[in-house]
């Protein structure tokens, strides 16, 4: 007997050795377990608009993160029972699992099967976070070491909230949440136990388990779990019962509904990126509350869209996308077909069509769709296409089809009903389309905060990623002229001082020539109100003021509102000859009618974490009062107004009043027609090469510019008020649709007086041109009026600088 204990003291004591030299020599160089102490998996990041309807995904890992404490018992008790039933009891290892493995495993010996596994859920822990998924004896003992490590450090919940969240399902699902939605497009607390079963039953083989495709696998599986989840007393028998019954269905997911906005979405990933990097961005599950309005980003696009084709149409027909050889050698009809399916589209063809000529007659064009189908494009929807000709110009107009097109031409094509609403074209009629050669954008955004509500940067993001709302530094022309104004008015002048219209010659130095503003119209008007100055948008009454002020103020006011960084201090620059963006600008439109306060332009309103936590909020003032979860009756909370004023509120008001005659009498009359207190300025560079039109209403700024990249002129008589304000008036009529009229603000302390627009002299009685200016305090014109000629300053006496060389 004593021979038999000592030869087990023995074999006990070289066991323990062995083991404790396994652990050992495996336990050397493992990789750092305790890193999953701060180990968040990678999940979604989601972009929203301000309505909370989605923008944007951004993941490297479709998953979505849920804490172990918000995980249903359900689906707790489901993968328990499937994949590790003693997960309680054990320290990492489960030593019975381990040992109907291995007899399981030797009775399978020579039969060419796979080995068994015990893995517990710690085990398949280490494994899916830090070993691979080779199957040897090695990287099992360096699992089951791991695993015993693990089970030491963390928490029984921290190590199921690593396994659920990180695991993969199969359906591009990691995690059991974006499982639940990819499989039953349900979220974890709406799973039946028939589905949370089934979900159990994925780890080991998702694809061996596929729903469709091995189906009666898939359900003989989900069975055998929800057997292990009633003989573990986590289910009655007759929920169990039902749950066999149940038939394994699969919901996809609804459709996100996502909300179309590609520039404004990229300027918001660009930032996050570049302010949390690309690993927060990708992996880091934040929740981005952006600024867009949906309802307004929608009409912005459709207003660009329509404004850059209307005005690609009045410079004609380029020609089509490619032409196909329609002689077909073996005779068969509807060979063409293959021949379209094989051409390329162009980008930013949406939701164009392409189709091809078959043939022509005296009244229309037929054509063959991408489909199949066959179609006609009428002649009234070809009248448009003259020849374009070099310099923007156009040919003769069409007067039959042939003129436009030819067999075999491949052209972009849209539905369309009628040329005019009393006559419709017959069936399958479509209009004759092409993509333009000019860009543009526009942004609309809030004067009061600075929230970009929205942003379209081009005719198409999928034809050019690049946004000329930000991106592109163009010459504001007459657009930079109410900075210059503003400057005036602030030095003491009113919209009623008189200003001289007249040749303004400036000799540049030797060599360098002489400088010699015009008018658009090359005419001078003589002595004329500062008022009609920019309603007629004069650029010698400009430069004579800014002249007579000084650069270096006007300079400063550019740089106030962050139109242009570092000016020279030149008069040119008066005429808008300096470079901004389109985004810019209009903020800068925006601190007019706000009063003169700074804002800043942002696309963010707030960025949660992955756990509900703020990081960031555009919004930074302290409001205690805000915090109550329900209103009981008590004051609405009052914020302060914590805006650093940046130009006096009565010169401002004064700057948006004549802005306001520019569309009541000016170069933008044609804005009229919306009907609402509307203000704005057209810009138009040297040669139209650049056209703008900047604006707003009491509370909505809106800015758009149209032209093309490579800065070429626009045409003949194209400008501002030709091709951007027809855009910004579409966009207004439609953003203030069912909006009250409602008045610019008046700041307090300026007294509104019956004013001649035409003379600048106070009302008499008869006078037709009559309008209420307003005048801060001792400032009403009264008897004789000085005249700013470009010399020395009226109210101060003094010389202007730089004066040398002025004629």
């Amino acid at each position: 007997m004593a021979s038999i204990f000592g030869l087990i003291l023995i074999v006990a004591v070289l066991g323990g050795a062995g083991v404790l030299y396994v652990f050992s020599y495996y336990g050397r160089d493992l990789p750092d377990y305790t890193q999953l102490a701060n180990y968040d998996p990678p999940t979604v990041t989601r972009v929203h608009a301000g309505d909370g309807r989605l923008l944007a995904e951004y993941a490297t890992e479709k998953r979505v993160y849920v804490p172990i404490q918000a995980i249903p018992l359900r689906i707790l008790h489901a993968f328990l029972s499937a994949e590790d039933k003693n997960f309680y009891q054990h320290a990492g290892i489960d030593p019975l699992s381990v040992a109907r493995a291995m007899v399981t495993n030797l009775a399978n010996l020579g039969k060419s099967r796979r080995p068994v596994g015990a893995s517990t859920i710690t085990q398949q822990v280490a494994k899916n976070f830090l070993l691979t998924n080779e199957v040897s004896i090695e990287r099992k003992i360096k699992e089951a070491i791991l695993a015993l490590r693990i089970e030491h450090a963390f928490t029984k919940e921290r190590i199921l909230d690593l396994y659920l969240n990180e695991i993969y399902l199969g359906f591009g699902s990691y995690g059991v949440a974006a499982a639940a939605l990819n499989y039953f497009n349900k979220s974890l607390d709406e799973l039946t136990i028939a589905e949370a079963a089934y979900l159990a039953a994925l780890p080991k083989a998702p694809n061996n388990y596929h729903p469709i495709r091995r189906s009666e696998a898939a359900i003989a599986r989900r069975n055998w779990v929800i057997g292990r989840m009633l003989e573990d007393g986590r289910i009655s028998a007759e929920d169990a019962e039902a749950a066999w019954a149940t038939p394994l269905e699969v919901h996809q997911s609804d459709p996100t509904e996502i909300v179309q906005a590609d520039y404004f979405v990229e300027e918001v990933r660009r930032e996050l990126a570049q302010v949390y990097g690309d690993a927060a961005l990708y992996q880091g599950g934040l929740s981005v509350r952006t600024t867009l309005d949906p309802r307004l980003q929608k009409i912005a696009e459709r207003t660009l869209r329509d404004g850059l084709v209307a005005y690609d149409r009045r410079h004609g027909w380029r020609g089509p996308v490619t032409t196909l050889d329609m002689s077909d050698p073996e005779g068969e009809p509807g060979f063409w077909r293959e021949a379209l399916a094989g051409v390329e589209p162009p980008g930013g063809m949406s939701p164009w069509s392409l189709a091809v000529v078959l043939s022509l007659d005296e009244a229309q064009a037929a054509i063959g769709l991408a489909d199949g189908r066959e179609a006609h494009i009428p002649m009234a929807e070809l009248a448009w296409a003259r020849p374009w000709l070099k310099g923007q110009k156009v040919g003769e107009k069409p007067k039959q089809p042939g003129d436009v097109l030819a067999p075999g031409d491949v052209v972009m094509v849209e539905p369309v009903i009628s040329a005019d609403k009393e006559k419709p074209y017959e069936p399958d009629a479509y209009g004759l389309r092409q993509i333009p050669d000019i860009n543009g954008a526009l942004v609309a955004l809030d004067p009061h905060t600075g929230r970009i509500l929205a942003m379209s940067g081009g005719f198409s993001f999928e034809q050019s990623q690049f946004n000329r709302a930000t991106q592109a530094y163009r010459q504001p022309g007459s657009a930079f002229k109410p900075f210059v104004y503003l400057a005036g008015l602030d030095s003491g002048f009113t919209p009623a001082t008189i200003i001289l219209d007249a040749p303004f010659v400036v000799d540049q130095g030797a060599g360098l020539g002489k400088w010699k503003p015009a008018n658009y119209t090359k005419k001078f008007y003589g002595p004329t109100p500062m008022r009609i100055g920019i309603e007629r948008s004069r650029n010698l009454m400009t430069v004579r003021l800014a002249q007579t002020i000084g650069m270096e103020k006007v300079v400063d006011y550019a740089q106030r509102f962050g139109v242009i960084d570092d000016m020279p201090p030149l008069l040119s620059m008066a005429l808008g000859a300096g470079e901004t963006t389109l985004l810019r600008l209009t903020t800068a439109y925006a601190m007019l009618v706000n009063g003169g306060r700074r804002i800043q332009p942002t696309m963010i309103d707030r960025i949660q974490d992955r756990l509900g936590a703020t990081v960031y909020r555009h919004d930074k003032r302290a409001c205690p009062d805000c915090l109550p979860t329900f209103w009981a009756g008590q004051a609405t909370p009052e914020l302060p107004d914590e805006r650093e004023q940046v130009a006096d509120p009565g010169s401002t008001y004064q700057v948006v009043s004549m802005l306001q005659g520019v569309v009541e009498r000016g170069t933008g009359r044609r804005i009229r027609s919306v009907g609402k207190p509307l203000a704005g300025k057209t810009g138009t560079t040297n040669n139209s090469t650049d056209t703008w039109f900047m604006g707003f209403s009491p509370d909505l700024a809106v800015g758009v510019f149209i032209g093309f990249d490579d800065p070429i002129s626009l045409g003949r008589k194209e400008t501002g008020s030709s091709v951007s304000a027809p855009v910004f008036r579409d966009f207004m009529a439609g953003a203030l649709e069912n909006h009250p009229a409602v008045p610019f603000r008046i700041p307090e302390g300026l007294r509104l007086v019956r004013l001649n627009v035409d003379t600048g002299r106070l009302a008499r009685p008869g006078d037709k041109k009559v309008i209420l200016e307003a005048f801060k305090p001792g400032t009403v014109p009264s008897g004789e009026q000085l005249v700013i000629d470009g010399g020395y300053n009226p109210l101060t006496g003094e010389a202007p600088s730089g004066t040398s060389g002025l004629y």
